[in-house]
């Protein structure tokens, strides 16, 4: 193989299509529960990426509430005047838009309801629909103060109206590299020949090495940081970015007062915004861990039952907000995080794999270069959050 170039006939010789398929059964079934993050990701399959710089679209739904940046003073108006208001972000809201003012009063003990028939820019303008007009066509609009919640109810369209603003909400497109990791079990031929007083093999130390691929893959799944480096040398080098740092919503806790209270405002805001699933998984330290076993179980807040899925063994905590499986993720030790955590979405991440996990057998004795025969096994992966809302860290104050 020495002074021969590359060829896809050679790599079909050296890399056999049939050592894939072996190695990614027998990875899955390798401590799977050091690495759940790893283990969720196989399990669900990776989307081949035909480069080893990965485009991809997150999109979280349309915003369901929005605030005032202004004040809006109470006054009369009559049936043909308008309130104009200025939003935090007025485009969420459109024209034919019915809103809901939920701490305004209409003066009947009622929230404030709207109807929008204009908007621009960072300003609405609405009519009060839930307000009585007295005889002389007046009624008195409450006032409504800075940081108001607006919240968006259904369009309500015309008999003849066979058109509506568009609904739009624009994917954001993200960015993160495939790094490429590999490892190399080595063994020289005289010690394969030697006789062994336990049974350790040459696939015993492959096996061994794959966990230890597979940890430090997971660190750097949840805690990388993407970056394209040149080397002295001219080589580049690519790194992945985790998905600790793919979502901006994050929960704080007071780790020396934890309670069930907390932990239900934990879940609230984990399932809340309408998005991802109705059942997470929580990664969590073992300093975190520890804090949650300390919990009692209540009427909304059980957690005595342990599943099996994805091959990792959960505690399974149920609320009234969603379900969390939740495992010890050794990584967060391993950084000197175990009182952190980070709740995850299943169905929202996404593995992008460049070079599937496969196995190349590499002779230096038949190369002339030394008496050993090795194997080097690689991948080139990295993974995403889709809906970014939908995952959640997990941080002590």
């Amino acid at each position: 193989m020495t002074n021969t170039p590359v060829t896809t006939q050679l790599t079909q010789q050296v890399s056999p299509t049939l050592l894939r398929s072996e190695i990614d059964k027998r990875i899955v079934k390798i401590r799977p529960s050091s690495t759940p993050l790893d283990q969720i990701s196989r399990m669900a399959g990776a989307r081949a990426a035909g480069s080893m710089k990965v485009d991809y679209y997150s999109v979280d739904l349309k915003a369901g509430s929005i605030l005032t940046v202004s004040n809006s003073p109470a006054a009369s108006i009559t049936k043909d005047d308008t309130i104009s208001l200025q939003l935090a972000n007025a485009a969420t809201i459109c024209q034919s838009d019915t809103i809901l003012f939920p701490a305004i009063d209409n003066g009947a003990g009622q929230p404030l309801v709207g109807y929008v028939i204009e908007s621009s820019g960072k300003y609405i303008k609405f009519i009060p629909t839930n307000i009585d007009f007295n005889e002389d066509g007046e009624c008195d609009i409450p006032a409504i103060p800075t940081s108001s919640l607006v919240v968006r109810m259904g369009r309500a369209a015309g008999e003849l109206d066979v058109q509506t603003p568009q609904f739009a909400t624009l994917p954001t497109k993200e960015t993160n590299f495939c790094q490429i990791f590999k490892v190399q079990i080595e063994e020289s031929l005289l010690q394969r020949l030697s006789d062994k007083e336990v049974g350790w093999t040459f696939s015993d130390q492959e096996e061994a090495a794959i966990l230890d691929m597979r940890m430090c893959m997971e660190r750097s799944f949840l805690f990388g940081s993407m970056k394209s480096l040149t080397l002295p040398d001219g080589s580049n080098i690519l790194l992945t970015g985790g998905i600790w740092n793919q979502t901006d919503k994050e929960f704080r806790y007071n780790k020396s007062s934890l309670d069930n209270r907390s932990v239900i405002s934990m879940m609230r805001q984990a399932f809340s915004e309408c998005n991802g699933s109705t059942r997470k998984v929580l990664l969590a330290g073992s300093g975190l861990i520890e804090k949650l076993n300390t919990l009692e179980a209540h009427r909304v807040l059980t957690g005595n039952e342990r599943v099996t899925k994805w091959g990792v063994d959960f505690d399974y905590v149920v609320s009234k907000f969603g379900a969390l499986y939740v495992a010890r993720c050794e990584v967060f030790d391993l950084c000197g995080m175990e009182d952190y955590g980070m709740i995850v979405d299943p169905e929202y991440i996404t593995k992008y794999s460049h070079i599937p996990f496969s196995a190349e057998r590499i002779s230096f004795h038949k190369q002339g270069v030394r008496n050993t025969e090795a194997v080097v096994l690689t991948e080139a992966s990295c993974l995403v959050l889709r809906y970014p809302t939908a995952h959640m860290r997990i941080i002590p104050e």
